[in-house]
């Protein structure tokens, strides 16, 4: 029955069966068929044709006047998904590690600009999140990428810096080259094994002893500013520190390189209004 519905309301309010095939893309002998079909189902005439005009017999005046808001509600939430569908809207929900979290914060500002429509929710983990399983829209990855059936954009890359505040410096001398880290207080990064990892130069890698090990990124950069020992970190986390004169970039012609940063969907998110426009964004503020 709901399928002749449609037709039926469209030969009702053009008055013709030719203006509603026209109307809603279809041939004449379609709404014809449809519409005399739905008569059936009723077991009533809902319209009088004569000519080139159909008119509403009483009971279909009676059914048009329920259908007719039916249909129209329906059109509507049609057209409120179009607009969903072309503009970016509702909950963004995002997974990044700790060590990213400078990257999101103006991604997110650009994307706030561009589509007021959409609101944030920002998970801050180093645990590798089920995207599908979390309802994860996009996520931040630093290093290799174990799954890959997901989708997946390169961000940047990057480089390890090995920076020191010039306080601790003025106290504890310069550093010119690696073998001087052996004298001084380093602050190192736990790896999900547990252990530190070793420290990444052009040379190759090397551990260091350290006076204060973490699993928090960040924790070592504040460390570093206060003056606590060297620490190495990710370009992205100290370069605007080192512009600003807070800390000072040691080792320059040792500078390693260090993995790459993809932001990943799974693949039945990416056509999404929201993750595209989220990836564009990432995309612009990495470039």
């Amino acid at each position: 029955m709901f399928r002749g519905i449609v037709p039926f309301v469209a030969v009702a309010e053009e008055g013709s069966v030719r203006k509603a095939a026209v109307r809603l893309g279809v041939s004449p002998a379609a709404v014809s068929k449809a519409v005399a079909k739905l008569e059936a189902e009723v077991g009533l005439p809902l319209l009088a044709r004569g000519g080139r005009r159909a008119t509403l017999t009483r009971e279909g005046e009676v059914f048009f006047g329920r259908c007719r808001p039916a249909v129209a509600a329906v059109e509507h939430a049609r057209a409120t998904l179009d607009e969903v569908r072309r503009e970016p809207a509702g909950e963004l929900v995002l997974s990044v590690p700790f060590v990213a979290t400078g990257l999101v914060a103006p991604v997110l500002a650009t994307l706030r600009l561009r589509h007021p429509r959409l609101r944030f929710r920002l998970h801050v983990t180093d645990e590798q999140a089920r995207l599908a399983e979390e309802k994860i829209d996009v996520a931040v990855r630093i290093g290799v990428l174990a799954d890959s059936s997901l989708v997946a954009r390169r961000l940047q890359g990057t480089r390890l810096l090995t920076v020191a505040s010039p306080g601790y410096l003025a106290r504890r001398g310069e550093v010119r080259r690696i073998e001087d880290l052996d004298g001084h207080d380093c602050l190192g990064l736990i790896g999900p094994s547990g252990r530190p990892w070793p420290w990444v130069f052009t040379s190759g890698m090397r551990p260091v002893e350290s006076v204060m090990i973490t699993d928090h990124g960040p924790s070592l950069v504040d460390a570093a500013l206060a003056g606590l020992g060297i620490t190495q970190a990710f370009s992205f986390m100290v370069e605007p520190l080192v512009r600003a004169g807070r800390l000072v970039t040691l080792l320059g012609d040792e500078v390693g390189v260090g993995p790459d940063v993809h932001a990943i969907c799974s693949p039945g998110r990416r056509a999404t209004p929201r993750v595209r426009a989220a990836f564009d964004a990432f995309a612009d503020a990495c470039g």
